[in-house]
């Protein structure tokens, strides 16, 4: 799929741009480094072995390239009436001490952050990249999830155990999807996803659900030490991939829910307000949303390289909001779902990188094997929600306004040229921009006549690297 990079190549805006980021990352308290005790903690922990072995079964990794912190594998077999589908999970509850050092320092962070100047792991490197990942060629400690999916690729039944296995192979997005358009044989893993996840593409269009899968932009370091801007589309097999961990949180929901125990990733539904609002636009921009499909089935048929529609994902990006978690013991919650997904929904299969996953697994065991849930587990429960919301919101401020640093160097030298841009919105009094070459989002005031998906012509005003901000102003016709 088609992907466009932009490199910030003048030496004095990366000097710059360095010192921007470094500030960024104090002003947010992100950390710098974890102590000796929980270092000292790490690096003497020892998990206690699972009971079952499942080294026979072949699993292999799919991740984004150069990832060391391998939270999921996967395993797909056909069955004459479906599939059996084996997902694995880093056993991080067998490496974190409840209460201790490393946990405590996870409760502090709640995420791994991607910051543009380096990656902050959530836990130690000894154990997210090296003794709790799920690395080829090395016997691991899992949590690992038994489905079994009818004809349609609806869950009939699911186990969770930990168990003792072996990923046979790391492969890159790339390398899969490679892999499954040359044939890799009718019944191996990789094929049998690509046809386990259409099903569940299916299934999900069915009840109303939709995956976004919007293009993605990313900051990348260069070769120089320098940064780029890269606007990209996921590949299909990144989406059948996606499905396996989507199913997997709605399974882990559905236990929770029987149970009455556990942490709900939620969404509420939109209001009518606002989907007749995003309808509005859809119709403004020359794609209207019929009445006589859903949502997901409307985003799925959209042309991704097409600004219009580039356009409606940006509207429809706003459509969904209030996403958090809710923490239940002993009660139901009235509005359970995750409404993006159509389904109720959990957070179990990066523990690696989100602290809430760590819960969400132990619980889970719990509930498949018929034990008791940790005590440790079910007396925190209700710190989550607000521990994780900081988090996020953390996460979220670092990664716009690093892209809009990134951005603003980009730009800084070009000063005073113009630029063709599309109109992605119009909020009030300003416009919502994308600009092609470089791939910048931003806005100026909007004129009269600016229209969602139209082009525009803007002149650049200024561009402060320190800040972020970048000012643009339309070109009028009596300045053209």
């Amino acid at each position: 799929m088609p992907s466009r990079r932009t490199h910030v190549t003048d030496s004095l805006a990366q000097s710059e741009l360095a010192v921007a980021l470094a500030r960024l990352r104090a002003e947010l308290d992100v950390p710098e480094s974890f102590s000796p005790e929980v270092l000292a903690e790490a690096e003497a922990a020892r998990a206690t072995a699972p009971g079952a072995d499942l080294r026979e079964l072949e699993f292999v990794t799919i991740d984004p390239p150069g990832s060391t912190d391998l939270d999921q594998a996967l395993h797909i077999e056909r069955r004459s009436a479906g599939f059996l589908v084996h997902y694995a999970i880093a056993d991080v509850p067998g490496w974190v001490v409840p209460d201790g050092a490393v946990d405590l320092e996870a409760r502090r962070r709640g995420q791994t952050l991607y910051a543009a100047d380096g990656r902050v792991p959530l836990h130690p490197v000894v154990l997210s990249e090296d003794r709790a990942s799920l690395l080829p060629d090395a016997d691991r400690s899992a949590f690992v999830w038994a489905f079994d999916l009818d004809e349609r690729g609806e869950v009939t039944s699911t186990r969770l155990t930990r168990a003792t296995v072996r990923s046979r192979e790391q492969l890159t997005y790339a390398e899969a999807q490679a892999r499954i358009e040359a044939g890799d044989g009718d019944d191996s893993s990789l094929a049998l996803l690509r046809e386990v996840g259409l099903l569940r593409i299916e299934l999900e269009r069915a009840r109303g659900g939709a995956s976004l899968n919007a293009p993605d932009e990313e900051i990348v370091r260069t070769a120089d030490g320098g940064y780029s801007l890269e606007r990209r589309h996921p590949l299909p097999v990144e989406e059948w991939n996606a499905q396996l961990s989507l199913m997997t949180g709605m399974a882990a929901a559905q236990l929770m829910l029987g149970a009455r125990i556990g942490v709900l990733r939620t969404m509420p539904k939109p209001s009518e307000e606002r989907v007749a609002a995003f309808r509005a636009q859809t119709r403004a921009l020359g794609l209207p949303w019929p009445e006589t499909i859903t949502y997901g089935e409307y985003l799925r048929g959209l042309d991704r390289d097409d600004p219009a529609a580039l356009a409606v994902m940006q509207a429809a990006s706003g459509l969904f909001r209030g996403a958090g978690y809710l923490a239940l013991d002993g009660e139901v919650p009235p509005d359970p779902i995750q409404s993006a997904l159509a389904a109720p929904y959990a957070h179990v299969t990066a523990p690696l990188r989100r602290l809430i996953d760590r819960w969400g697994l132990v619980v889970c065991e719990a509930l498949c094997t018929g034990g008791e849930v940790p005590e440790w587990a079910r007396s925190s429960l209700r710190e989550l929600p607000s521990l994780m919301g900081a988090s996020s919101q953390r996460a979220s401020r670092l990664d716009a306004e690093s892209i809009a640093r990134v951005e603003a160097a980009l730009l800084s030298a070009r000063v005073g040229e113009r630029f063709v841009a599309t109109v992605l919105e119009v909020r009030g009094e300003r416009a919502v921009l994308q600009l092609a070459e470089p791939a910048v989002t931003a806005t100026c005031p909007a004129p009269a006549d600016a229209r969602a998906g139209t082009e525009l012509e803007v002149e650049l005003l200024a561009a402060d690297i320190a800040t972020g901000t970048i000012e643009f102003g339309p070109v009028t016709a009596a300045h053209a």
